[in-house]
Formats: C-alpha cells, sequence, structure tokens
C-alpha cells in the first residue's frame, strides 16, 4: 500500500537514485503493536536493526556531549548521584512543560539522527530496518527521511491494552496517556508504504511479514543495481 502523506506529519520520500546503495525499511507502530516481534524476526533472518529508543539512551550516556547540553540548558537537577541523566525527574518536567519537552528534543533529535546515520552506513544487511515507535509523529527527528518506505505494525486499540499492559505490568490507564501522544491507527496508517494487521499469535505475524522479507530483498537488489 501506497500513500502520500498529507499530515503535519508528513515524510518525502527519497528515490532509490538519491540514496545510498543500502534499502531501510522504516518500523513503527502504536504501543503494543508488536514491532519488537517483528524486529527480532528480521534480525532472525540476517537484517540489520537498528532501534531508534536504543539510541535515545546512548547519546545521554553519562558524559557524552548531549548530556552536557541538557544540564547546560536546564540545570544540574538533570544528573543523578552518578551524573547520569535522572530520566524519572527528566520525564516529570518535560509531562509538566509541554516547552521543555520541544527544547529537551531539540538537544536529543539531532544527536539521535546522526547516530542513526552512522550505523546505516555501517550495515551489511541486504537491507536494514529502522525501529521506531514515533518514526512519523516525531517529524523533526528526521528518521522517516533515512526511509524509503514505512512498514507499519498495526492492532486493534483493545489488543494494544491488552499486550502492553501484559508485557509491562503497567496500568492501562498509563498505556492509555502514551497512546495519547501517538497517532491513531488511521493516521498512522496513512503514512505506511506496508502495513502488517498483527491481531494473531506469532506464527500467524511471521506468515505475513515473509512475503514482505522477500520483497524487501527483491527491491534492496534493485536498489543497488540502480545505484551501480
Amino acid at each position: 500500500m501506497s500513500k502520500q502523506a498529507s499530515s503535519p506529519y508528513s515524510y518525502e520520500p527519497q528515490t532509490p537514485q538519491k540514496k545510498s546503495k543500502t534499502l531501510v525499511i522504516g518500523l513503527t507502530g502504536g504501543i503494543g503493536s508488536g514491532k519488537s516481534a517483528a524486529s527480532d524476526w528480521f534480525a532472525e533472518q540476517g537484517i540489520d536493526i537498528i532501534d531508534a529508543d536504543v539510541i535515545a539512551h546512548q547519546v545521554v550516556a553519562k558524559g557524552s556531549s548531549t548530556l552536557r547540553k541538557i544540564q547546560k540548558k536546564f540545570g544540574n537537577w538533570v544528573l543523578n548521584g552518578n551524573g547520569e541523566m535522572d530520566r524519572a525527574a527528566v520525564r516529570t518536567h518535560v509531562f509538566a512543560h509541554p516547552e521543555a519537552l520541544i527544547e529537551l528534543e531539540a538537544i536529543t533529535h539531532p544527536a539521535i539522527r546522526e547516530t542513526a546515520k552512522l550505523q546505516l552506513a555501517a550495515s551489511t544487511s541486504p537491507y536494514v530496518v529502522l525501529s521506531a515507535p514515533l518514526l512519523i509523529e516525531a517529524a523533526e527527528a528526521g528518521l522517516a527521511n533515512l526511509c524509503q518506505r514505512i512498514l507499519v505494525m498495526d492492532a486493534a486499540v483493545d489488543t494494544q491494552l491488552a499486550r502492553a499492559s501484559q508485557r509491562d505490568e503497567q496500568s492501562v490507564q498509563k498505556i492509555k496517556a502514551i497512546m495519547v501522544n501517538q497517532l491513531s491507527r488511521e493516521e498512522r496508517n496513512q503514512h505506511a508504504d506496508d502495513v502488517v494487521l498483527n491481531d494473531g499469535n506469532l506464527s500467524d505475524l511471521y506468515l505475513k511479514l515473509e512475503p514482505l522479507h522477500q520483497s524487501y530483498l527483491t527491491l534492496a537488489q534493485q536498489l543497488k543495481y540502480a545505484a551501480d
């Protein structure tokens, strides 16, 4: 499924001739949609996975330049006794002060994007999966623009709530609060090139991912030849 994005979260897919020889698949979806299960399956097929959540933690590691910028912007309270970022304190602060979230993301998003680009350049698999929960929502991070295709994991809201609460033992109210900051299913799917309805068990999911994997391998080969 291919659609032209037209909302404030829109991105502009690049043509293969303008990008590197590596096909990049952006993987996203709401909480409890099965992104991790899909990433794990692709990894088992020998595909490199770049996880934006992991990068987000790496760029604010103790002593990093990004963490120093955050400290300079907000104050020493952002650090705990070990000199690491006090994530709970920062999370509480930006939740109460939306403008602070914008300021924080202005610091972290460029670092996340540059790290992702470095990891993409180092990839050796036939294609790469760039996994990001807010791939579309966080348009200013620019991660979607690193991708040739967007794969959305889709699931009914009730399914999302059930999976997320069982996995993380979070309250339904907390999960709903997270979902408020994410696009609706309909909005997210409008930005997708491929949508997988993950409403069954893992075996069902894998059966749906296999033909996509084969398609991506073909596209990766075509991209490689076009770039030569």
